[in-house]
């Protein structure tokens, strides 16, 4: 079976889904590789070290959609406009994986489906232990809380270690992370290696020893939290009163703050709303929000996706792809997850969707024609599939007629 690596076309977005040191260990597997000619430039990854590592680097983008396995980082529900220019290529018996936003963009998996495109959405890669190297929402994660830290670093006009000098002490900068999720755990790590003195908030008291094991300080709300966290480990959206009373123990702390780094963000929902505009107002001069949770709304009032916003003398970034600004290692981690989700379902240099495997049913979200995810189906308001659990399995243009169980 022939795996082509397509370039992406979403604006900024500099990864590749498939680095070279990768395309070994899928050739091995019996498949072979195409890379569209430029695919890992930005990244850092030259058409020769592909080459040189057996694939083949194709010049015409059309000619890709030949292959059986379509590698994105960005498949259609992720990256709309741009997109939409490969939807006619693709043809039924094509495997699409890639990110697509499925539970933002539900419309995108039905469009999809209707070409009878099986689509794997990596975003919904259960979070068992044997999926734990495919988790490609951790591995970006990871990235984006260590990218935070420095885009704070360097608007803050303070510095942020401590420092006994001959001119006087210098204080260390006091960082506040909203999060104890993946980035979240990865900001407070960066802003302890860089001197900060920082506390941290989660919803799920669950993560407080985490929080302190980086040498952070976990700060108690003392609200009911019981069910803040979801059976995925994800942190879940809770009601407006607890998030009102959340609100006023947000800007206490915030106003003590030299940084503020919120990563709350719940997957297909509107982020919560944490830090408000009179809570930013009550921030020293000179104050930095990095606002993770931007591209949904924010979780700071006034933030904006992708837009440098003053008020109150207080910086507010809202970035939403961090990850495509350390391309490089952003690229090899995503890649990596992409090999391993690939070669769970490789059988004698055949990809098998077998529906019985739960990372293959829970990542297909479109196949044989039609929406299989039952959380898709319900944001579509689509009928509930028929409860039936599938043995067959779809190697290449041979499709399946069975589909996924409603349990």
């Amino acid at each position: 079976m022939k795996v082509a690596v397509l370039k992406e076309t979403f604006a900024g977005e500099s990864r590749v889904a498939l680095i070279p040191a990768n395309v070994t260990h899928l050739t091995k597997a019996g498949l072979e590789v195409q890379v569209e000619r430029g695919a890992g430039h930005a990244a850092g990854f030259a058409d020769a070290e592909y080459e040189t590592k057996g694939a083949t680097v194709v010049d015409q983008r059309d000619s890709l959609f030949d292959a059986d396995i379509l590698l994105q980082v960005r498949a259609l529900g992720a990256n709309l406009e741009a997109g939409q220019a490969d939807v006619a290529a693709m043809r039924q018996g094509h495997i699409v994986v890639g990110m697509c936003d499925p539970l933002g963009e539900p419309a995108a998996i039905q469009t999809l489906a209707n070409q009878g495109v099986s689509l794997c959405a990596l975003e919904m890669i259960p979070r068992i232990t044997r999926a734990q190297s495919m988790d490609i929402l951790s591995s970006m994660a990871t990235i984006a809380g260590y990218r935070a830290v420095l885009m704070a670093a360097l608007e803050l006009p303070k510095m942020f270690p401590m420092l006994m000098t001959a001119a006087g002490t210098l204080t260390a900068a006091r960082v506040f992370v909203i999060g104890g999720g993946v980035a979240g755990l990865q900001a407070i790590a960066t802003a302890r290696r860089l001197g900060g003195v920082v506390q941290a908030y989660d919803v799920r008291p669950a993560v407080r020893e985490q929080v302190e094991s980086l040498g952070a300080k976990f700060v108690e709300l003392n609200l009911a939290t019981d069910t803040a966290e979801d059976k995925g480990g994800y942190a879940k959206a809770l009601g407006e009163e607890f998030y009102q009373k959340q609100r006023e123990f947000m800007a206490e702390i915030a106003a003590d703050s030299d940084v503020v780094i919120s990563t709350a963000a719940i997957p297909g929902r509107q982020s919560p709303l944490l830090i408000t505009a009179e809570a930013v107002q009550g921030m020293s001069p000179g104050s930095v929000v990095v606002d993770l949770a931007a591209e949904r709304g924010g979780n700071c009032e006034l933030s904006q996706p992708d837009q440098r916003v003053v008020e109150h003398g207080v910086v507010i970034l809202g970035p939403t792809n961090l990850p495509a600004e350390v391309a490089f290692h952003a690229s090899q981690m995503y890649s990596n997850n992409v090999t391993k989700f690939l070669l769970n379902m490789v059988h004698e240099g055949n990809v098998e969707l077998n529906l019985e495997d739960e990372i293959v049913r829970d990542t297909l979200v479109a196949h044989a024609g039609d929406v299989t995810s039952p959380r898709i189906r319900e944001l579509l308001d689509l009928p509930e599939l028929p409860a039936e659990t599938p043995t067959a399995t779809e190697t290449g243009d041979e499709a399946a007629t069975d589909q996924p169980s409603e349990g």
